[in-house]
């Protein structure tokens, strides 16, 4: 019988063609995809998550990681599907216009899909009206934006009054982050959080669309 606990294990480690073997043999098996998802692929990540924060991984092992993840989800999801398994939220997330710098946005996409969260990858280099024309289109409840470079941070800013100037503020939980960006300046532009590392940015996340 397929261990979920071993999923998870393997996918700490970052070995994919094992995460991906068993949580088919698993599925074959008849075992729940939710629970396969909860306790195999996501308790995997969460450990990954904390360890991240401690700094007892480092951004190679996180991605590898999320690449195992990414191989257990490929074949779980149709299942998914099929049981009417709910995300906890969707969440719109991308580099500001102007960056073209992308791996703490990955980072925080793969954080995101490791608490449950659909996640809608807009790239680098967003316009500000594309934050806001995807989140409608998808139904998201957070836009999430990324800025590694000072100059770039103002791009935050536009994405807010966009939603503002089109009413939609309120309906958003609005979630900026990146090496130039701190509290002071999220509370500037009026953003509702400012995390300083991926995790955290999941965990929030998290708690802001389940309360």
């Amino acid at each position: 019988m397929a261990d979920v606990h071993e999923i998870s294990e393997f996918l700490q480690k970052g070995r994919a063609k094992n995460v991906k073997a068993l949580v088919e043999e698993a599925l074959a098996e008849g075992q729940d995809p939710k629970v396969i998802l909860n306790e195999g692929l996501l308790a995997g990540m969460m450990v990954i998550g904390e360890k991240f924060k401690n700094n007892e991984v480092f951004v190679p092992e996180v991605l590898v990681a999320a690449r195992a993840l990414n191989a257990g989800l490929a074949i779980l999801e149709p299942k998914l599907i099929e049981v009417g398994n709910e995300p906890v939220g969707k969440v719109v997330i991308g580099t500001v216009k102007g960056d073209l710098h992308d791996i703490g946005k990955n980072l925080v996409a793969m954080m995101m899909k490791g608490v449950g969260f659909e996640v809608i990858d807009l790239g680098v280099d967003v316009e500000p009206a594309t934050f806001v024309d995807k989140a409608e289109e998808n139904g998201a409840n957070v836009i999430c934006m990324s800025a590694l470079l000072t100059t770039t941070m103002p791009s935050m800013q536009l994405v807010i009054d966009e939603l503002a100037s089109r009413g939609l503020r309120d309906k958003y939980i609005v979630m900026v982050g990146g090496a130039p960006v701190n509290q002071s300046f999220a509370d500037q532009i009026g953003a509702d959080y400012y995390t300083p590392d991926a995790a955290t940015a999941a965990e929030t996340a998290k708690a802001a669309v389940t309360k």
